[in-house]
C-alpha cells in the first residue's frame, strides 16, 4: 500500500511539474534552414526544458511578416526584423511587441546579381537594371535608404515584383540583373540553381553605408509582463544554442536537417557558416557579447528608415524598441 501510495504521488509531482512548464510559440522568419540551427539545438539539448519552458517552432513567411503573429498573441515569440518593428510601432506605438535579444548584429541585407549580366559589389553597378523584389522582403524595405547613402540614380533602375519562390530561379535565368534578399539564402539558393559561385556579385548593404541591425528574436508584451523569468529562460537557453552554433556549425546543422529532409548538409553548413561570419558573431559582438544592442547605434539608425519605411521624424525611443533586461549576464553571452 505504501509503495502504492508513493508511486501515486510520485506520478501526482511528474503531472503537476509537467503543467507547470509555461508554453512558448515561437515563430522564425523563415523556412527550417541552417542559421535556424541555433533554435533547435536548444530544443533538442533540453536547454528550453531546463528552463521550464514547452517550446515549439514553426516556420515563417518573412521576417516582416513574423511581427504581427506575435503582436497579435498568436505566437507568444518570434524572430523578425528590428528596423520593420521600428516601422510598425512608429505608427502603432501601442502595438503588443518588443525586442528582447539581436540576433544578426549586422543585418545580411543584400542586392545579389550576376556578374555576367553586368552587377558587381559596386552599387552603381545596378543603374539602368532589372532588379527582383519580394514586396515583404527586408532588403527590398530598405531599398530607398541604401540608394540614397549609396547614391544611385533610381530612375534608371526597374523594380519587379517577384515572389520568394522564384527569385533566386529568375535570376539564375537572367530574367533580372539582380534581387534583394538575405546574403546567405540568396547566394546558397543560386548556387543550387546552378549559377557558378564566380559569377556572383554580392552587395552588402551594411557595408556600403547603411548601418542597420538586422533580426531580433521578439517576445509579446503581455505575455513578457505575466511571465518575466519564462522569456528570461528561453533568451538563456536560446543564448547557449547560438553560441554552440557560431563554435561548430557543422556540429549544429543536424539539428535543422532532421527536420527539413530536402536539404543538403554541406550547403547548410555553408549557409550557417556566412550567416554566422557576416551577421552573428560579428566584431562588435567578439567586443561586446551576444544579443545585445549599442542603444545609440539603434537611435541612429533609426534616421535611415525614415528614408526607407517612412518613420516619422519623432520614431520611438530605442528603450522602447528593444529591452536588454531579459538577457542573461555579459559572462553567459561572450563569443570567443
Amino acid at each position: 500500500m505504501r509503495r502504492l501510495l508513493g508511486l501515486a504521488m510520485g506520478l501526482a509531482l511528474s503531472a503537476s511539474s509537467a503543467l507547470a512548464a509555461t508554453d512558448i510559440k515561437f515563430t522564425l522568419d523563415w523556412k527550417f534552414e541552417g542559421p535556424a540551427a541555433p533554435f533547435f539545438i536548444a530544443l533538442d539539448k533540453g536547454y528550453f526544458a531546463a528552463e521550464g519552458l514547452n517550446v515549439t517552432i514553426d516556420t515563417g513567411a518573412g521576417s516582416r511578416e513574423s511581427i504581427p503573429r506575435v503582436a497579435t498573441g498568436a505566437y507568444q515569440m518570434g524572430f523578425g526584423d528590428i528596423n520593420s518593428l521600428i516601422q510598425l510601432l512608429d505608427k502603432q506605438p501601442d502595438l503588443k511587441v518588443k525586442a528582447v535579444m539581436m540576433a544578426y548584429e549586422r543585418p545580411p541585407l543584400a542586392v545579389i546579381g550576376r556578374k555576367s549580366l553586368g552587377i558587381t559589389d559596386d552599387p552603381k553597378s545596378l543603374e539602368g537594371k532589372k532588379l527582383g523584389a519580394p514586396p515583404p522582403d527586408a532588403a527590398f524595405g530598405q531599398w530607398p535608404a541604401f540608394a540614397k547613402v549609396a547614391g544611385l540614380d533610381t530612375s534608371t533602375i526597374t523594380i519587379e515584383n517577384v515572389g520568394f519562390p522564384v527569385r533566386e530561379p529568375m535570376l539564375a535565368q537572367g530574367q533580372v540583373d539582380a534581387i534583394f534578399g538575405f546574403s546567405f539564402s540568396s547566394v546558397i539558393n543560386l548556387k543550387a540553381q546552378g549559377v557558378p559561385e564566380e559569377d556572383i556579385a554580392l552587395i552588402m548593404m551594411a557595408e556600403k553605408g547603411l548601418d542597420l541591425y538586422g533580426n531580433v528574436v521578439m517576445v509579446n508584451t503581455d505575455f513578457a509582463a505575466a511571465n518575466p523569468e519564462a522569456v528570461k529562460g528561453f533568451v538563456k537557453a536560446l543564448t547557449r544554442g547560438y553560441l554552440e552554433a557560431i563554435a561548430d556549425p557543422a556540429a549544429a546543422v543536424p539539428h535543422v536537417m532532421k527536420r527539413n529532409e530536402v536539404l543538403n548538409e554541406a550547403v547548410e553548413i555553408e549557409r550557417l557558416k556566412m550567416a554566422v561570419a557576416q551577421s552573428i558573431a560579428t566584431p562588435a559582438v567578439k567586443a561586446n557579447g551576444f544579443g545585445g544592442v549599442d542603444m545609440a547605434k539603434l537611435t541612429r539608425s533609426m534616421e535611415y528608415l525614415q528614408t526607407s519605411m517612412g518613420v516619422s521624424a519623432t520614431p520611438p525611443a530605442a528603450e522602447k524598441v528593444f529591452d536588454p533586461a531579459y538577457l542573461p549576464p555579459a559572462a553567459e553571452r561572450a563569443v570567443k
